[in-house]
């Protein structure tokens, strides 16, 4: 069975439950490979800085992400945006505060990851190409996966620049936050073409 038809074939309350369940087996994963890797359970979480120049660029950086993304979705056909609707289940019927708590879950476990863990030890390149690989419904989708490369060599990037781990969590929790808002109130203006 394709990862579509299973998707279909859950119910809005378990694919929830099974984006927790992988978040938190992410996070897992990372905390064990980072005790094998470096000898540190938490060695990605010695690159936190509570630096407020940091944390400005990753809401900046987020903001440009949601704006260019809201923009290619005006003069871009839908069908290039279109993930199986898996975004619009997570995220349509959602309090904003949900939303919030759904976002943060995936910017720490994904960060600490790929970022704090992945990108220090092995660099840039494999942690950002890994990363688009595991975002697997986007495999279909050329534009779609085009975009998630981009986006994670975007996050490589910034955490490469600013060497605190706060700017990456920051940025990608903000991204689908943002992003999860618009998917919500119907902030999205496609170009009307499929």
């Amino acid at each position: 069975m394709k990862q579509a038809d299973i998707i279909k074939n859950l119910t809005d309350k378990e694919l929830l439950l099974n984006l927790y369940f992988t978040q938190f087996l992410m996070l897992g994963l990372a905390l064990i490979g980072s005790r094998i890797l470096t000898g540190n359970w938490l060695y990605p979480f010695t690159f936190i800085q509570w630096n407020v120049n940091h944390i400005i660029i990753g809401i900046t950086a987020a903001v440009f992400v949601v704006v260019v993304e809201l923009i290619l979705a005006k003069f871009l056909p839908r069908k290039w945006f279109d993930d199986g609707g898996i975004n619009e289940r997570i995220f349509k019927g959602r309090h904003p505060l949900h939303i919030g708590f759904i976002s943060l879950i995936v910017g720490i476990s994904e960060e600490v990851m790929f970022r704090g863990l992945l990108q220090t030890t092995f660099g840039i390149i494999p942690a950002s190409l890994i990363f688009a690989l595991i975002h697997i419904r986007y495999l279909h989708n050329y534009f779609l996966f085009s975009f998630t490369i981009l986006l994670s060599f975007f996050l490589g990037f910034l955490f490469y620049l600013t060497e605190n781990l706060l700017t990456v969590i920051i940025c990608h929790m903000l991204i689908d936050m943002l992003l999860g808002l618009c998917i919500k109130y119907r902030l999205f203006l496609y170009n009307g073409q499929k």
